[in-house]
């Protein structure tokens, strides 16, 4: 035999040695040992996911305003359920009956959304108090598990839309997560809860359990080579002073409008506030939460799930005025020191006539923005649009639009909220679509009411504020937000820090501010004058076409340096020195002095017991 054939036998003998040690090992394995059949019969591998703690958050303060509750649901494996288990005594621990248990196991088996080998919610809410009685007799009930939740907890009563709630996630939502939501999770569903989910909401862990055919815990599987840890949400100081917010809650009581107020010098908003509301814990995933959702829906007079603050847009008035100001100084069509002549009234035409306040003739800018001149702001308005021609105000009106968006007008702001209205500012197009059966286009004159803050202009309380800011701040702003930090100090977003810029000369806003100190001091808003804090404001008056006008003022404190702006919109009250001239003048006198003094006290009474949101009850008593 040749030495090339003895390498090969000698080959062949070692290949089948080794399988034949091979297959009596596993011989061994599967017929002869019963100790892993054993322990397969004993036990089953479960995967149980570990929910993380969901973020709090806290006042810029460092007050809570939101915590986690601990709660239980018990899910259901319906292939491993014991047939024979005692369903009397597994409905008395947990507080159910019979129906209950039935309807709860029973699922639509041909749902693709539940099988009967993978674990469903079959209770969820119990309460620790449950749990800790049902946990000892959980070994009885082979197929039933517990997983550890968290709902949110309010240890106060204000800031509701601004916090927003939790809901379970639905089937899109679950479709697009890409597994990061399943069915039976909670998610932020409006507010700061929505804004920052991807924040709060942390990421879920894994824990691979061996468990015996009685469902208890034999131990972690491959000593938890597979196990992943929860990581927690981020924890969130929010910009909001819960005091001022629950001051502004106050104030707004039995009203219909919102607060907006903020820190000039970095866009924080201090005070987001909507009337009518509602306390956060009646949402707090507990007890009878459906029925609560469903009784603030069914209520169309209040409309309590609506922030007005942010969602509602409306004619912002004579606020207007002072904007219009500044953009006429700044594309020199006017100039601070010019004189109109008001008779009481502006003719629009020779038929058409546009009342105007009782008032002197004003001698400059300033006093124009004092008394609130209508004649001035629609002479104004009407040269500047007609700047480039009598038969070319749609150039003009396009100008305006484009100094109001660097106003952040017409567009949403960009606020770390769940919705956001961006009210509406028309331009040229519009009116040549209004106008189009007009055989030589529209002019100046049939539009001059947006000069006064009218017609179709329509912005949002926020937006307001943010005007206020934009003045204090002469020429700039930060986009409004509610965040101020991440405990973990992870930045916040840069279009927070990012500073934004009108083009208006600086020494333009000298006569405005001028204006605006004045209207405190000797103008329509002599009832928000507080000594010493030198408050810069204007009122308005928002033509309600369905109804009483509304009540509207905006402005900032202390003249220079300024720590508050603020806008207040309050509907159907009025002239702005009625209600929101006072309540902006009360929130400003509360944020920066603390108290309120002595001598205002009145008014804040009066703000306090106000009733300007009429029950379905006080309107039939109206009725003859």
């Amino acid at each position: 035999m040749s030495s090339l054939e003895t390498r090969k036998t000698h080959v062949q003998i070692a290949i089948a040695i080794v399988a034949g040690i091979l297959l009596i090992k596993a011989a061994q394995l599967q017929i002869f040992s019963t100790k892993y059949r054993d322990q397969a019969q004993r036990t089953t591998l479960e995967k149980k996911l570990i929910y993380p703690s969901r973020g709090l958050l806290f006042d810029r303060n460092g007050k809570t305003l939101v915590y986690n509750m601990p709660i239980y649901e018990l899910k259901a494996t319906y292939n491993k359920i014991d047939p024979n288990m005692d369903t009397t005594l597994f409905c008395a621990l947990l507080n159910i009956d019979k129906a209950t248990f039935i309807q709860n196991l029973n699922k639509d088996w041909k749902n693709p959304q539940f099988h009967k080998a993978i674990p469903f919610v079959f209770l969820s809410k119990i309460t620790p108090e449950q749990f800790a009685i049902f946990q000892e007799h959980m070994y009885k009930f082979p197929g039933f598990t517990v997983d550890q939740r968290n709902i949110r907890g309010y240890p106060h009563h204000s800031a509701a839309h601004v916090l927003g709630y939790l809901g379970e996630v639905d089937k899109k939502i679950i479709e697009a997560s890409d597994g990061i939501y399943l069915a039976g999770d909670y998610i932020g569903k409006s507010g700061v809860e929505l804004a920052y989910e991807s924040e709060l909401s942390g990421r879920k862990g894994i824990n691979y359990i061996l468990r015996d055919n009685l469902g208890r815990k034999v131990g972690s599987y491959d000593k938890g080579a597979l196990d992943s840890l929860a990581k927690p949400g981020e924890d969130i100081m929010l910009s909001i002073d819960l005091q001022l917010q629950e001051y502004a809650d106050s104030l707004l009581a039995n009203k219909k409008g919102g607060i907006v107020a903020i820190e000039p010098q970095t866009g924080q908003i201090l005070t987001l506030a909507s009337a009518p509301t509602y306390d956060p814990n009646i949402l707090n995933l507990d007890g009878n939460r459906g029925d609560m959702i469903t009784s603030l829906f069914n209520d169309t007079i209040g409309r309590p799930l609506n922030n007005r603050a942010v969602t509602n847009k409306y004619p912002p008035g004579s606020i207007f005025k002072p904007i219009l100001s500044l953009i006429t100084l700044n594309q020199h069509t006017t100039y601070a020191d010019r004189y109109i002549h008001c008779p009481g009234f502006y003719r629009l035409s020779a038929s058409k006539v546009q009342k105007c306040h009782s008032h002197t003739s004003c001698q400059n800018i300033s006093q124009a923005i004092q008394y609130s001149c209508n004649t001035y702001y629609f002479q104004l308005m009407r040269e500047f649009l007609d700047q480039y021609g009598f038969k070319n105000p749609g150039r003009g009106m396009d100008t305006l639009n484009s100094y109001l968006h660097e106003f952040g007008l017409g567009d949403k702001l960009g606020l770390d909220f769940s919705y956001e209205n961006k009210g509406f500012i028309p331009d040229s197009k519009y009116f040549d679509y209004l106008y189009r059966r007009e055989g030589n286009g529209w002019r100046s004159a049939w539009v001059l009411s947006l000069g006064i803050g009218q017609g179709e202009l329509q912005l949002t309380t926020v937006q307001m504020a943010n005007l206020a800011t934009i003045i204090a701040n002469r020429g700039y702003f930060y986009t409004p937000h509610l965040i101020k930090k991440f405990i973990s100090g992870k930045p916040i977003s840069e279009s927070f820090t990012t500073k934004h810029k009108v083009r208006i000369a600086p020494h333009f806003f000298e006569p405005v501010v001028d204006g605006l100190e004045m209207v405190v001091l000797a103008g329509t808003a002599r009832i928000a004058y507080v000594p010493g804090l030198d408050i810069c404001g204007k009122t308005g008056t928002s033509e309600n076409a369905h109804g009483k006008d509304h009540s509207v003022f905006f402005g900032f404190a202390p003249k220079n340096n300024p720590k508050i702006a603020i806008a207040v919109f309050i509907e159907n009250a009025g002239f702005g020195a009625e209600y929101a001239a006072p309540i902006a003048s009360l929130m400003i006198e509360k944020y920066l002095n603390k108290v309120i003094s002595p001598e205002r006290k009145y008014l804040e009474e009066r703000m306090f017991k106000s009733t300007l949101n009429p029950t379905p009850e006080s309107l039939l008593a109206n009725i003859d």
